[in-house]
């Protein structure tokens, strides 16, 4: 692998920013300072130090965003904010993609990787990856309410798969989904006769959302986690 596309894809530098971090010294292969970033390394062998700190080998980049209200969840969305956005510029640069889609509305965990197989396989029906998301609804949620749910309605274009739901009072409480069709929750709501006041994704394919990550803000996955996602069948 050439150094710069190393170092890019280690979410440190654009390639031009690594090559110009070459021609003034900051790289060292195996102890040796290296004064041109097109040189081909061995990305596994190799110790690769940027300004005397080791640069960490990613095959593939896995990222947890606590999305906010407002943003896209998509590469590229004219017109509007995308979560790509909210990485920094050399991250955007290697290609990441949302996980699955969240609505420009709703909260929470995402999960953005250029680990193209891995997401497909995660979002395929047949995989019944589940989604855990925490709602409030605009008026109380009876028993039956949820059992309809819970069964499976019928939206007109589809009809949902069997869910769970654990409420915590009349109003809010835990959905768990294997699917994820476009605004499914909303119409389910609606489909009995109530209205989605809140919803943030909390959970996916058991990869819980970091409490202490802020909502906007993001993190790598760490090594457990990221076992647990390229491992899931």
């Amino acid at each position: 692998m050439r150094l710069d596309k190393f170092i890019t894809s280690a979410g440190l530098l654009s390639r031009k920013e690594a090559g110009d971090a070459a021609k003034k010294g900051r790289i060292t292969v195996n102890g040796v300072v290296v004064t041109n970033a097109a040189c081909h390394i061995d990305e596994e062998q190799d110790n690769i130090l940027l300004d005397g700190v080791p640069v960490l080998y990613r095959r593939f980049t896995y990222i947890m965003l606590n999305k906010p209200a407002g943003y896209v969840s998509a590469t590229e969305a004219p017109g509007d904010v995308t979560v790509i956005q909210l990485l920094p510029p050399e991250l955007q640069k290697i290609g990441l993609f949302p996980c699955g889609r969240l609505d420009k509305n709703t909260l929470g965990l995402m999960i953005l990787t250029n680990n193209g197989p891995l997401a497909h396989r995660l979002l395929a029906p047949k995989t019944h990856c589940e989604k855990v998301y925490r709602f409030e609804s605009r008026f109380p949620l009876s028993e039956k309410d949820c059992e309809i749910l819970e069964q499976g309605v019928d939206l007109g274009d589809f009809v949902t798969a069997p869910c769970k739901i654990t409420m915590e009072s009349a109003q809010r409480g835990y959905i768990v989904l294997t699917e994820g069709k476009y605004h499914q929750i909303k119409r389910m709501l609606e489909a009995v006769h109530n209205k989605i006041t809140y919803l943030e994704r909390v959970s996916f394919a058991d990869i819980v959302l970091d409490p202490a990550l802020e909502r906007g803000k993001w993190r790598y996955l760490t090594k457990e986690e990221q076992i647990k996602i390229e491992e899931r069948k």
